[in-house]
């Protein structure tokens, strides 16, 4: 059994795709040809935002209006430890510091009630916050109208992390349109992913935009060879814009197949497990379905029952960010992030793609059953 199934769906997309990549063959444009310019243009249409700027990764789709902005150091960055490493890591990379806030229980998103006491500990450090990055994780977006209006009250801009949340609503607005700049990945595993890496940062801003467009080529100017900053490499090669282009055309089908299975999979797990919480007003996009188990152990005798079945199942996170080794330098300790810490206990993800057989999901479950 697969965790995610990309050969069902590269399937469905096989004669189409291959025809766009011969074309690029023909054109010989491989780095920022014209399929590039094409997704960005359906890319923003899709989420209702202005501009679109591809990039070469999430990581990179997260850094680049860091480095648009100026953050640096002595600079403070709002965000939540309970994520994948690269959300903070960018903040580092920028040279600004980390600042951590916990999550909310229910949906494993950032709290807003925990803002104001990250940015007062920001202050008491001597750095100035300035932005704030909430995540929205396994698919569902943050709380943004209490986000925005607790970035208001401390003069913070916030910068979406929609790498896992691509297609997923809130209040009728599509994930990638909220903030002053927003971040999503292609990662291959995520709902909308090429076969490689690649990103895209979207923005209603146009003097935002021209920035972005300036550090993905290394900071260029009127030319590639006229630098008014520092950049990085950061373009996106033509053939994953292909792909991708592809793979927009079943995105929504895949977006309600995605919606089918964690249905099936809430109905049946109930009562035995603590399911996914989606807030009124929001649809997830299912990057992941994520389960609480009551603690450590149960989790284990969990999960190592789906695997004898040969059933596969991940844990997001282990370790929240706080606790990494590579962020020791914050100072932060055990305790601090109470919310978070116990997440990372009882969390794990089981399969999810929208290819998932009914069958699989009622053995899946059934296994799971068996383990009460």
């Amino acid at each position: 059994m697969q965790f995610i199934d990309l050969i069902s769906q590269k399937n469905r997309i096989r004669t189409t795709l291959l025809q766009r990549i011969e074309a690029i063959v023909d054109h010989g444009q491989y780095i920022m040809g014209p399929e590039v310019a094409e997704l960005e243009s359906r890319l923003a249409a899709y989420t209702g935002s202005r501009y679109c700027v591809s990039c070469s990764s999430g990581t990179d789709a997260l850094l680049m209006p860091l480095m648009a902005k100026g953050i640096g150091p002595g600079d403070a960055v709002i965000t939540t430890p309970f994520t994948f490493i690269a959300t903070a890591e960018v903040i580092s990379l920028a040279g600004a510091t980390p600042v951590f806030a916990d999550i909310a229980p229910g949906t494993f998103n950032i709290d807003p009630d925990s803002i104001a006491a990250a940015v007062a500990l920001a202050r008491e450090r001597g750095l100035n916050p300035k932005a704030l990055i909430p995540v929205d994780l396994f698919g569902l977006p943050a709380d943004y109208d209490r986000l925005e209006a607790v970035a208001a009250d401390h003069g913070l801009w916030i910068l979406e992390d929609a790498a896992q949340s691509f297609g997923a609503t809130y209040r009728n607005r599509r994930a990638g349109s909220f903030g002053l700049a927003a971040a999503t990945s292609f990662f291959p595993a995520k709902p909308l992913g090429c076969y490689g890496d690649g990103g895209a940062i979207f923005t209603d801003d146009e003097e935002l935009d021209v920035l972005l467009r300036s550090v993905r080529v290394h900071g260029s100017g009127v030319d590639k060879y006229s630098n008014d900053r520092i950049g990085i490499n950061g373009r996106l090669d033509s053939i994953q814009a292909a792909v991708l282009l592809e793979k927009l055309v079943i995105f929504d089908e895949e977006l309600s197949s995605r919606q089918r299975v964690a249905e099936a999979y809430s109905s049946r797990l109930k009562g035995r497990l603590v399911v996914p919480e989606i807030p009124e007003g929001s649809v997830s996009a299912w990057a992941q379905y994520s389960l609480l188990a009551s603690g450590e152990e149960e989790r284990a005798a969990i999960m190592d029952r789906l695997r004898l079945e040969g059933i596969p199942s991940v844990i997001y996170y282990k370790i929240p960010l706080h606790l990494q080794k590579a962020f020791a330098f914050l100072g932060y300790r055990e305790g601090d992030f109470p919310v978070s810490e116990e997440m990372s206990r009882r969390v794990f993800s089981l399969p999810m793609h929208p290819y998932l057989p009914e069958e699989e999901i009622g053995k899946i479950c059934s296994v799971i059953a068996s383990c009460f």
